[in-house]
């Protein structure tokens, strides 16, 4: 079984006094990551592409790298782009698609998505191009199929919407919804960052056309990486110099390449979760792993956090005043461990300080996605308190956690 006593001496970062539990706003990185980056630096501070050794070693770091991000998607390395951000590559994917679309073409994004899903889709009613709102309903903060029904037709070209909100943890049905968009005869957008930290992430099963994930959000550097489904490359204008040719994916979105140490850190991730499934199939007694490594390493996972968010979620529960927003339970079928919950009558910044004295650290506000915070009537509370648990989160942490809450609500309330 996983647990904090294998986990954390895997994350330099988590010796400190300090609960961390603003996790999905970044993870702390994993040693290997590390290593690997400071290796780089090191040894190959070179330029990539030459016949000399040095240069071809740095090169294979990198491509190696690119293979990682790939298989944390579960796409090809060149189906895989990186960039430095969720948001930039998303930009770039909404500028390479609208020089292909025309005036009166619909695309559909949601009031509850990070922003990076949203702002680069909505920018494209400046060149004509209709945008249309899939809402989240406010009871569940959840998306339902059966609400993008009405907003599809023949001029849709594209559904942008979120595998996991990052503002609450809610799971949705991507393949279900890559699937209808497909028979629409859309194109799907997922962000998958609030997802990919907890939960395997497999392109091929969602079916969908584009999938991005922050990776620095993922144990690693900060790098994001985003999948595009080959039949898609065609429709997407070079974003990078002139003389980069339409057919070299995925270069034409990676104008000024890459860092190339931080893309040479991304094999630390994977070798991080490769001993996460030894550590697991090992403990459990179960002899080889029966899937692949980093499908055995999330399962663990999402174990191992239900365990952690489920007595958070059952202290909230019992507070008269705390609304807990979303997926009320720890079941790891419908939501991670990002949990946010409103206090009635009481704006969100309140609670945070009152945490900092026992060096609990949590966050509150709209967490790059303002829209889904009004949708839910919280815009003139503050927005939503957020604690955020991953993994390597200790039971100690939590009741910690759950001790400084309870200590504040009785101040606040």
């Amino acid at each position: 079984m996983l647990d904090a006593a294998f986990a954390r001496p895997w994350f330099p970062a988590l010796d400190t006094p300090w609960a961390l539990f603003d996790n999905a706003g970044g993870s702390v990185v994993a040693r290997p990551v590390i290593e690997r980056v400071t290796g780089y630096l090191s040894r190959l501070g070179v330029q990539l592409g030459a016949s000399y050794a040095l240069s071809q070693e740095a090169g294979e770091a990198v491509d190696n790298g690119r293979r990682t991000a790939a298989r944390l998607l579960g796409a090809q390395p060149d189906e895989t782009v990186l960039g430095s951000s969720s948001t930039a590559l998303v930009q770039r994917l909404a500028n390479a698609l609208a020089a292909q679309w025309h005036e009166g073409d619909e695309v559909v994004v949601t009031d509850l998505d990070h922003e990076a899903n949203g702002t680069p889709w909505r920018r494209l009613a400046e060149r004509g191009i209709v945008v249309r709102t899939w809402t989240v309903r406010p009871d569940t903060a959840r998306l339902e199929l059966e609400d993008l029904e009405s907003l599809l037709n023949d001029r849709t070209r594209l559904v942008a919407f979120t595998h996991c909100s990052n503002v609450v943890g809610n799971v949705h049905d991507a393949a279900a919804v890559a699937a209808r968009v497909r028979a629409a005869g859309a194109l799907s957008c997922v962000d998958g960052v609030a997802y990919a930290p907890h939960r395997r992430v497999d392109v091929a099963a969602l079916d969908c056309d584009f999938y991005f994930a922050s990776l620095y959000k993922t144990f690693g550097p900060h790098l994001s990486a985003m999948f595009c489904r080959r039949n898609t490359w065609a429709q997407l204008r070079n974003q990078n110099h002139d003389f980069v040719g339409e057919d070299e994916f995925p270069y034409k979105l990676e104008p000024g390449s890459i860092p190339h140490e931080l893309a040479a850190g991304l094999i630390g991730i994977g070798e991080y979760l490769e001993a996460v499934a030894a550590h697991d199939v090992g403990s459990n007694g179960a002899g080889e792993a029966s899937t692949d490594p980093f499908t055995t390493a999330f399962a663990a996972i999402a174990a191992r956090e239900a365990e952690l968010a489920a007595p958070l979620l059952g202290f909230l529960a019992e507070q008269e005043r705390v609304r807990v927003i979303g997926e009320p339970s720890a079941d790891p079928t419908r939501r991670v461990a990002t949990i946010a919950f409103a206090v009635d009558g009481v704006d969100a910044s309140r609670i945070p300080p009152l945490l900092d004295a026992r060096q609990v650290a949590v966050r509150y506000g709209d967490f790059y996605a303002p829209r889904a915070i009004a949708a839910l009537g919280l815009e003139k509370r503050g927005g939503v308190i957020r604690a955020s648990l991953l993994h390597y989160n200790s039971e100690d942490e939590v009741t910690r956690l759950i001790e400084g809450l309870d200590e504040a609500l009785r101040i606040v309330v």
